[in-house]
């Protein structure tokens, strides 16, 4: 990769002319076909990437066994570097979607790049930071489209009945039907079968027909929403999930920027000191 190449990424225009040169030097340049799989999630995590020219779509697999695109990177950025500061697997698969052309900086040039250049840590950490607000948020639109999922998968033949009672006795169309139902008994027991009608006036019968229903509608009402209160709990118990990752995640980049803020201090003393030596 040449200096101005390596210039267009945002990251490493800051550089002087001898860091950008040795950086240039440090990476090994790769050309890949679209549809390459660069690297799966649990491989093992031994170099970053730059792209030059093309484009790359990082994404998960779901509780449901679908893959979620968490970002593409494109022409001038890069990725691949939680793995080699942790030292852990890779988090996540990598494909080639388009002709791509990439440079790759394995873990020890890196580190060692980073420790003369301490202040590139910095722009890679505001890297970090966006790209994991990013995916919190996709994590909480999908798991709020789990849930719903979950609670479907859940519904045995007697709850989904339940719901579609509790549903048409708390519409219009139950409303009109009871009252079409009590207008023809009326008229039945009264006008239509005068002296032999079943349940002539005070209509014992009709009180009797409605105290049952009445009497099985409640606990039905009342299974139904029973469902919602679970629901509702677990949705809050997945919130609860994101949260405490975006917690444990900002403690994560909290001490890694100390970490990088003493590797700062710690350079500019040393620089300081040879200063006065001069």
């Amino acid at each position: 990769m040449k200096v101005e190449t390596l210039r267009s990424v945002p990251l490493f225009r800051a550089l002087d002319d001898n860091a950008a040169f040795d950086l240039c030097n440090l990476l090994t340049v790769r050309e890949e076909p679209s549809g390459t799989p660069l690297f799966y999630r649990g491989d093992p995590g031994d170099a970053m990437y730059l792209i030059e020219t093309g484009r790359v779509r990082i994404s998960v697999k779901d509780a449901d066994g679908h893959d979620a695109t968490l970002a593409e990177f494109r022409d001038g950025e890069f990725f691949g570097e939680m793995a080699i500061l942790d030292e852990q697997p890779r988090s996540a698969d990598a494909t080639i979607v388009a002709d791509t052309r990439l440079a790759v900086l394995s873990r020890d040039d890196f580190r060692a790049f980073l420790h003369k250049n301490p202040d590139i840590a910095l722009g890679m950490l505001t890297a970090m930071t966006y790209r994991l607000r990013r995916t919190d948020e996709l994590l909480r639109h999908r798991v709020s489209r789990n849930v719903n999922e979950e609670e479907a998968a859940r519904l045995t033949l007697a709850d989904r009945a339940a719901d579609v009672i509790a549903e048409f006795g708390g519409s219009w169309k139950f409303i009109g039907f009871s009252v079409g139902f009590f207008l023809l008994w009326v008229a039945l027991n009264t006008w239509l079968l005068h002296d032999t009608g079943f349940d002539p006036f005070p209509y014992v019968l009709l009180n009797l027909v409605l105290g049952m229903i009445v009497g099985l509608q409640a606990p039905i009402i009342i299974m139904s929403q029973n469902r919602q209160g679970q629901k509702d709990r677990l949705r809050a118990d997945l919130d609860y999930r994101v949260n405490l990752k975006n917690e444990l995640l900002l403690s994560e980049v909290l001490q890694r920027l100390q970490e990088i803020e003493t590797a700062v201090h710690s350079k500019e003393a040393e620089d300081a000191q040879l200063i006065q030596k001069d």
